[in-house]
């Protein structure tokens, strides 16, 4: 590793040396004339320092002209036509060396423009940046999809499990990564330094989160636990900065309540189904008396889905609880029967063109093999809860011996795994 450090180093300096050399001139130079230049050059040196200045270059951009730099990327930076003519020209069904040279034709030339950027010591966290503001963008111009898709089949590549670190965070970790931690929190917002410092310092609080050799310092996606006797119902005495706090040796059950990913610009690349299976062995080492493993989940689109259904012709909820729940005004939630009842077939029967659960967090945890386990009402009062689901939380179980059937029931039927309970409420929505 010090050899690694000392090269990284060594290329830093030549590049802040470079930039005021070969850089000279090149402060009016339009962007995307200099990627041209960037994968025309033979010296690693010179086109080291051209990627940090076109780095600079895109992230100091207004917007506008970011989006038209993309746009011009994504147009001019496609495959080398004529490499590709002549692998399509000698390609022959069954010849696998043909194949491959088709394959590495394809290629469009974004994709080693990008790789030519990551080559800058610490670009790797600028690259990400610059995926969120073109993500930003894609929704409005379709023409940056395929940019886009450069961007994400590369970090698939770069971000794998087996490039990330599983750390624990605790009181001792340093003070950038636990600020870190503060800003990233997506699910439950951390109200201060006393707050993090309950979540990840005391007793009965785990907090463990994957980070990138390429990015030490800022965490990618992270799990808060709670170690309790029983499956919490509600949030509330979790968050609770005067609950009582129990040893963990007396703890029988592990709560996942918040699980947050930090980038923008690393949608898509999935870490959470590894992060929950690593943190399970781990908690499972230290502590072998845990015999239960569970979520203390939001709703996010139950009160969105209610309002479709509502305007719906043919939708899935019945005339009887359309009645009810029109009679709601926005600020009061419905009874806690009602609300179960909707939230077991919101999440049961609201399905995804593709027939996975409509529900992002439900479709994350079901997907993981986890088991649909109780709802709850009046779990999570707080402004978010009321305004994505009335409030209304819900336990995902996590049982060893059911874990890869269910996600491979899931994966290939959209079979939900659910418990008696859930079954039963969805039945009992479902009657008109």
């Amino acid at each position: 590793m010090p050899e690694t450090r000392f090269i990284s180093d060594m290329f830093r300096r030549l590049a802040g040396s470079g930039l005021g050399v070969l850089g000279r001139g090149r402060e009016s130079q339009d962007p995307v004339d200099m990627c041209h230049s960037l994968l025309g050059t033979r010296s690693e040196v010179s086109g080291l320092v051209l990627a940090q200045h076109i780095l600079n270059r895109l992230e100091q951009a207004t917007p506008d002209d970011r989006r038209a730099a993309f746009a011009r990327i994504a147009a001019e930076f496609g495959p080398d036509e004529t490499r590709l003519q002549h692998a399509l020209a000698t390609y022959v069904p069954g010849d696998v060396a043909a194949a491959r040279r088709l394959h590495f034709a394809a290629e469009p030339r974004s994709q080693e423009l990008i790789r030519a950027f990551n080559r800058v010591p610490g670009a790797t966290a600028r690259l990400v940046r610059l995926r969120a503001e073109l993500l930003r963008d894609t929704g409005s111009d379709a023409a940056l999809a395929s940019l886009d898709q450069d961007f994400s089949h590369l970090f698939a590549s770069w971000f794998t499990r087996g490039f990330l670190e599983l750390r624990q965070i605790d009181w001792r970790t340093p003070a950038n990564v636990l600020e870190n931690i503060i800003t990233y929190e997506a699910v439950h917002e951390i109200r201060g330094w006393d707050d993090l410092r309950q979540r990840v310092g005391d007793p009965d609080r785990r907090l463990f989160a994957f980070f990138h050799p390429a990015m030490p310092d800022d965490p990618l996606i992270f799990v808060e636990i709670a170690l309790t006797r029983d499956i919490p119902k509600a949030i509330g005495p979790i968050l609770n900065p005067d609950r009582e706090r129990i040893s963990p040796e007396k703890a029988r059950v592990a709560v996942f309540y918040s699980i947050s990913n930090c980038h923008v610009g690393l949608r898509g690349i999935s870490f959470g189904n590894f992060l929950i299976k690593q943190v399970v062995e781990e908690l499972r080492r230290d502590m072998e008396q845990l015999s239960t493993f569970v979520t203390l989940s939001p709703v996010p689109g139950l009160r969105r889905w209610v309002e479709d259904e509502m305007q719906a012709k043919d939708g899935i909820l019945p005339k009887r609880l359309r009645k009810v729940l029109s009679a709601q005004d926005d600020e009061t939630p419905p009874d806690a029967t009602t609300l179960r009842e909707v939230t077991a077939l919101y999440l049961t029967r609201a399905r995804r063109p593709s027939g996975g659960a409509l529900d992002p967090v439900a479709h994350f945890h079901l997907g993981n093999g986890a088991i649909l386990a109780h709802a709850h009402a009046d779990a999570d009062p707080g402004p978010r809860g009321m305004a994505n689901s009335w409030g209304a939380m819900v336990n995902y179980l996590y049982d060893d011996s059911r874990i890869e059937t269910n996600h491979q029931a899931y994966a290939n039927t959209a079979e939900i795994a659910q418990s008696s309970e859930i079954r039963s409420l969805a039945s009992q929505a479902a009657k008109g």
